[in-house]
This record gives structure tokens, sequence and C-alpha cells, in this order.
């Protein structure tokens, strides 16, 4: 059964304010502070000294926080779940709203450990799950393979504008080789969903369905490793692509939607575009809605939108489509 970090058993907190080089570690309820270097032998040190102390005062297990910073909590990371110690990856957005809720305005290091240190204690934060070897590989490799597309096309877009002989020549020369290297990461790809069983059994539900194909899967697995396991309202919500309500008294204001995983919602943009066309089903839906009015811009999030609703009911239930 897992625990959430409300958990009364938790009255210890260790919490981290990441950099590359160093990790200021603020722990509660001491409300201690000190510096440490970001590798993973002081790390490991230092969480064991925190065990011994939660031992001796009986305050019970310990619970890490630490902010998503790009991957310098790898560390963090990494050696809390070895230890088996209940960890939280906060959103940075929501620390920083925390700070403010608490009149917090200022920003440092030492003041954003404590921040931290105090966010954690917060009811109802979800306890970081670490991916499987072959998840965490996938999400690295799709993440460059749409490095690659990108340079790609920026490649694309400064040809049209070089002039000189010596400049398109450098500019084909870049983009052939940024074309083999796409070309081998997507092969790498489609090799390791296919080994894992798993991820090819997800891969061919989603792709049961007219209109996805192999790079719409393989995003959605890197991207959304839970699908399938969550409601619908939640896949939307991850994909940032569930309305938010902007509503005050008598005023019903516009929808919007913000937030979630940037990096699936781009790549749900052009599988939106490719089902509209192949799928008659969602075809017909985006076609109703523009029928009532609906501007493109709307109507295309909306296919989005039921796209991974769909896709996350294809996989929870095991079933291929039927259309």
């Amino acid at each position: 059964m897992s625990m959430n970090s409300n958990d009364p058993r938790f009255n210890h907190i260790v919490a981290f304010e990441v950099s590359k080089a160093h990790l200021v570690v603020h722990t509660l309820p001491a409300d201690s502070q000190k510096i440490i270097p970001n590798t993973p032998i002081q790390v490991r040190r230092l969480l064991r000294a925190e065990q011994r102390v939660s031992a001796r005062l009986g305050t019970g297990p310990l619970l890490v926080v630490c902010e998503a910073t790009g991957g310098y909590e790898r560390h963090v990371l990494s050696e809390a779940v070895a230890l088996g110690l209940a960890v939280h990856r906060a959103h940075g957005s929501r620390t920083r709203l925390f700070a403010r809720f608490n009149g917090k305005l200022a920003k440092t290091d030492a003041i954003d450990a404590r921040l931290i240190a105090r966010y954690g204690l917060t009811p109802g934060l979800e306890l970081y799950q670490p991916p499987s070897p072959e998840q965490a590989a996938l999400r690295q490799l799709r993440r460059r393979r749409d490095e690659l597309a990108q340079m790609l096309r920026m490649e694309a877009n400064r040809s049209e504008h070089a002039s000189l002989k010596r400049l398109q020549t450098s500019i084909q020369r870049h983009q052939t080789w940024l074309k083999g290297e796409l070309q081998a990461i997507e092969t790498e790809i489609e090799a390791l969903i296919k080994k894992t069983p798993e991820l090819q059994r997800k891969a061919g539900l989603m792709r049961s369905l007219k209109g996805v194909g192999p790079h719409t899967t393989a995003a959605i697995l890197a991207y959304l490793p839970e699908i399938g396991s969550i409601s619908k309202a939640t896949a939307a919500a991850i994909a940032g692509l569930a309305p938010i309500a902007n509503d005050s008294g008598q005023l019903t204001g516009r929808r919007r939607i913000g937030g979630g995983r940037a990096d699936l919602r781009s790549s749900l943009y052009m599988a939106a575009l490719v089902a509209r066309q192949r799928n008659p089903a969602i075809r017909a839906f985006a076609d109703s809605l523009k029928a009532r009015g609906k501007p493109s811009k709307l109507v295309l999030v909306a296919v989005m939108r039921k796209l991974i609703v769909i896709l996350n009911a294809i996989v929870a239930s095991g079933q291929p489509a039927r259309t």
C-alpha cells in the first residue's frame, strides 16, 4: 500500500535545494541547515545520518523533498530510493506559489531550502515512484529525438534565407547528419519498445486506434507512462489539456488550458492533426465542433484531449480499439 506525505508517521523532513554542484539541506523538526556537494556519496551519507537521528529521537520515517531541476536532483532521488525512503519531487512553480502564500518574496538558496522543507508538510503530496530502466531510457531517447527534429526544422528555416552557396552547403550537410541521427534514434526507440513486454503491450493497444502511429505511441509511452492506470480527467490534466474554470459570481469566464507536460502536449498536437484526417470518429467529432462555430484552435485542443482520453481508456481496458 502506497503512503502519502500526510501520513502521521512522517514527522521528519529532509529538504534539498538543488544546484549543479551543491545541495542546501534543511531538516525539520530540527530546523537546521547545511550545504553539501551534489554527489551520490555525500547525499547517501547525509540521509543515513538523518536516519540515525530519526531512530534515536523516535520521529519515525523520513520524507525527502526536492524540486525538479532538469536532472540535477537525480542523486537525491536515487539515493533516497536506494535507502527505501519516501520521496516527493516538487514542481518549482508550486513551491514558489507556496512561498508567495506565506509572504516570502525574497529568494536565496537558504530561504528556498527552508520553504521546501515546510512545503513537505503539505497534506496530500504524491510520493515519487522511480521509473524502470527501460522507461527512463525511452524518455531520454524520445527527448533526444524531439531535439533532433526541432534542429531539423530550424535548419530548414535557415535554408530559406541563406543566399551564399557556402552557407547552403553547410546547412545541407548538417541536415543530412541530423536526418541520419534522427533515423538512428527512432530505430533504437522502436527496438526498445519491442523488447520490453509492457511497453510493447501498451504500444499495440494504442496503435489499434486508426490514425495513431509509432511516433505518437512512443511519445505517449515516454511522457505519460501512467497511461491506462489513471482517470480520463487526470490524463487530460497531465497533458495540460483540461479546461480550467474561470467563474466568479454571475460571471462565467472562458475556460483555458494550462500547465501539464509540455513534451506530451507537443506530441499530441501533431497526433491530433493526423487522427483528424485518418480517423472517421475523431473527424466527425471535430466537424461537429466546427459546425457549432467553435474556433479552429479550440477544435484542435478538443481533439487532442479526446485522443488522450480514448487512448487511456483503450490501455486501461486492455482491448484494442473497434474503430
